[in-house]
């Protein structure tokens, strides 16, 4: 297969660069925003990864991978219809109108964005949407997680991905149900508000729990990644699995048979 990497120079895009090549595909564009005209192979201490390193994508992948910013996902969007490419995407932060253009661009190519590629953490969203579909209302529900303190966006995709499974199960609007954080006298608990909490330290490659608490008890639903390889794999496989389909808007849960 041949791939392109946007956010070539990022710790997930070399990592993606690393593994595809071991895997037996070929890099064929990396796109950053720095080291433009340098080889990306001998940046990155990878023989077969001998392409030029340029801002933007000028065309001749299978698939484009892209974990950049959202202003790169943006341009990566329109340059993936422009040449006819495949789209897996793992940038968070994205706002609705960017989510908007994704869906746009899925009637002309076959398009694929994730909050987090692991097989664990879309397990994580299964069983957290089924424990708020069975859980009564009395049931407290808090989302927490931790990542490095390089992490710019908060609170995380995944947990963004969390909180929207927890609502299909119960049927409660995440626009309007989550509270980010509490300060000061906040009064009481409401019963239908999601909590959401955002740590950031160290080097944590990131850590997501959902907590459902009533009286007598607590539910804790917990998902710890020790490596990225687990996310550049994940997205290397819905790169493969994407390959060749049809136009359309794909999911992580079908990747992984969810």
């Amino acid at each position: 297969m041949k791939i392109a990497v946007s956010g070539a120079l990022g710790r997930m895009g070399q990592r993606i660069a690393v593994l595809a090549l071991e895997a037996g595909h070929e890099i064929v564009a990396a796109i950053d925003v720095a080291q433009h005209g340098k080889n990306y192979g001998s940046l990155i201490g990878q023989a077969g990864a001998d392409t030029e390193l340029k801002p933007k994508y000028a065309g001749g992948a299978d698939v484009l991978i892209d974990f950049s910013l959202p202003r790169g996902f943006s341009a990566r969007v329109h340059e993936c219809v422009e040449h006819g490419t495949a789209l897996v995407s793992g940038t968070t932060g994205l706002d609705n109108t960017q989510q908007a253009a994704l869906t746009q661009a899925a009637a002309q190519i076959a398009a694929l964005w994730a909050p987090n590629f692991s097989l664990g953490v879309n397990l994580l969203f299964a069983l957290a949407k089924r424990a708020a579909a069975s859980l009564p209302e009395g049931y407290d529900i808090e989302i927490v997680e931790m990542h490095h303190r390089r992490k710019i966006d908060a609170p995380s995709g995944t947990a963004l991905g969390l909180l929207r499974a927890i609502c299909e199960g119960n049927g409660r609007n995440p626009d309007t149900v989550v509270r980010h954080g509490r300060h000061g006298e906040t009064g009481q608990r409401t019963p239908t508000e999601i909590g959401m909490h955002a740590l950031r330290g160290g080097d944590v490659v990131g850590d997501h729990t959902a907590i459902f608490a009533a009286e007598g008890e607590r539910i804790e639903l917990t998902h710890k990644a020790s490596s990225r390889d687990t996310f550049a794999r994940g997205a290397l496989k819905a790169a493969e699995w994407l390959q060749g389909r049809p136009a359309g808007e794909y999911t992580m849960a079908q990747v992984l048979g969810l």
